[in-house]
């Protein structure tokens, strides 16, 4: 597939490397243009190119940056992705340490990904926001692997998140359906799942013991 990554930290530098190993045409980008990405762009054979143009005919986008930087990312950055692109959003909401307070999130009680996806002003899939950066490289293991590692994955659009699902199952990872967006806060920063390294039963268990209480340590 034709994969555009917005954002080149551990995260989507980690993505990066293993998508471009299983071969799929990965398009990079950052904040501070492509020269700083020749790097990354040598070692993987992906494609270091501005934000404006990193989705452009891909089949997912990958946006994973700090959320404060959402609202900042060009107009119509998601124009010109192939038809029914899915849009995955690793996004977390840290008010105290990095975001400063976002209203909508704190007031209104929408959840990070259904904010995210309203700057986006498209659906996302919720995914790899609570997986620990390495991981990515080193914990895969093949489909039917015993207790192979489970990541959430949430959203609205299923055919999206079918999508997702088979790439990170392709990544070496099995997946469990959070549901969509507006339970998505089952898998937020300080909920029981964020961060597991478990199979699907213990991630469907971490799920299901989740809260929809915003802790004060994650409220600025």
């Amino acid at each position: 597939m034709k994969i555009g990554i917005i954002g080149a930290g551990n995260i989507g530098g980690n993505l990066t490397r293993r998508l471009t190993a299983l071969g799929h045409e990965v398009s990079v980008a950052n904040s501070r243009g492509p020269h700083t990405l020749t790097e990354l762009a040598k070692e993987t054979g992906a494609t270091a190119v501005p934000v404006e143009e990193a989705a452009r005919g891909a089949e997912v986008v990958v946006v994973t940056i700090p959320l404060k930087a959402i609202p900042d990312l060009p107009k119509g950055v998601l124009d010109g992705a192939a038809e029914g692109v899915a849009v995955i959003d690793t996004g977390n909401y840290y008010p105290k340490q990095r975001d400063g307070r976002i209203a909508e999130i704190e007031d209104d009680g929408l959840t990070e990904s259904r904010w995210t996806e309203r700057h986006l002003d498209h659906p996302v899939i919720k995914a790899f926001n609570g997986t620990y950066a390495q991981d990515i490289l080193d914990r895969h293991a093949p489909a039917g692997t015993p207790d192979r590692q489970a990541l959430p994955v949430a959203g609205d659009d299923e055919a999206a998140k079918a999508k997702v699902r088979a790439l990170i199952d392709e990544l070496g990872f099995d997946t469990v359906d959070t549901g969509g967006l507006d339970d998505s806060w089952r898998q937020q920063p300080d909920t029981p799942v964020y961060g597991l390294r478990e199979g699907v039963t213990g991630v469907t268990k971490a799920l299901a013991e989740a809260s929809p209480e915003r802790k004060p340590e994650f409220r600025a």
